[in-house]
């Protein structure tokens, strides 16, 4: 599976200090391997068309969609701020 990476997601990437890096880093291993592993604890955004989330841990999450047969990373951050604009 390919994986792309928005603007927005790197950016957000960016910001996160190297101990959350780390972790962002292990999940992004398992959603390679399997992006609907049970530890992602993955589902799918309400009101909003073909975008899910995952938790990176208990305040951070991830947003992507399919794209061309790829997965966008579109956001990543704190759990109420990604919701709003995923």
């Amino acid at each position: 599976m390919e994986i792309l990476f928005s603007r927005k997601f790197k950016k957000e990437y960016r910001s996160f200090p190297d101990d959350i890096k780390k972790i962002i880093d292990s999940k992004l291993i398992i959603f390679t391997k399997n992006p609907f592993h049970p530890s992602l604890r993955v589902k799918k955004i309400k009101a909003k068309e073909d975008i899910f989330e995952c938790s990176i841990n208990i305040n951070i999450r991830m947003t992507w969609c399919y794209y061309d047969k790829k997965v966008l990373l579109r956001a990543i951050g704190e759990h109420d701020k990604i919701i709003k604009n995923p």
